[in-house]
């Protein structure tokens, strides 16, 4: 179990796995500078401490025929906490949903939807979001085209096994 603060090896294999999960033990292990066990033993012990959530697979939204992708800000007529949970619920719920998040600012929400066409997103808007009480506004605006998308988070850089900084002591003269 890990119980400190990563070393440079975990954020190696962290940035590591980020870009490629499907990466094998032993080829993880060979690009950290570790035998196969000890680099299973910190993967295990990155998950058990939750710095691992989970392994995806990343799917091209175009290829499985989600071509509308849309950014809808929704503003609550009360933010009060019940109107707020009634709202979040909802939303967990919709598949079509890539993310939400709780907002400062004139929207008291920000969503991330992907849909086939202008007809799902019609049906989500009328069908979805104007029925879930509390819903005073909604705003939406398409991405015409992605720009960056990235997954990985931006880690600590990790120093390469063998090249660790040496700390600076101070010598006495006598």
């Amino acid at each position: 179990m890990l119980n400190e603060v990563p070393d440079a090896i975990d954020w190696r294999i962290l940035a590591l796995l980020q870009d490629d999960a499907r990466l094998s033990n032993v080829d993880l292990a060979r690009a950290v500078g570790l035998s196969p066990s000890p680099c299973l033993a910190r993967v295990r012990a990155l998950e058990e401490a939750g710095y691992i959530s989970r392994y995806v697979s990343l799917l091209d939204p175009r290829r499985v025929g989600l071509t509308v992708s849309v950014f809808i800000q929704v503003a609550l007529e009360k933010q009060v906490e019940r109107a707020l949970g009634v709202f979040e619920q909802a939303i967990r719920d919709r598949p079509e949903v890539m993310e939400c998040y709780l907002m400062t600012g004139e929207s008291d929400y920000l969503l991330r939807v992907v849909v086939p066409d202008l007809q799902a997103l019609e049906r989500f808007i009328l069908d979805v979001l104007t029925r879930i009480p509390g819903v005073g506004n909604i705003k939406s605006s398409f991405a015409l085209k992605q720009v960056k998308y990235q997954t990985a988070l931006p880690l600590p850089r990790a120093e390469k096994p063998g090249t660790r900084r040496r700390r600076r002591t101070a010598h006495r003269r006598s």
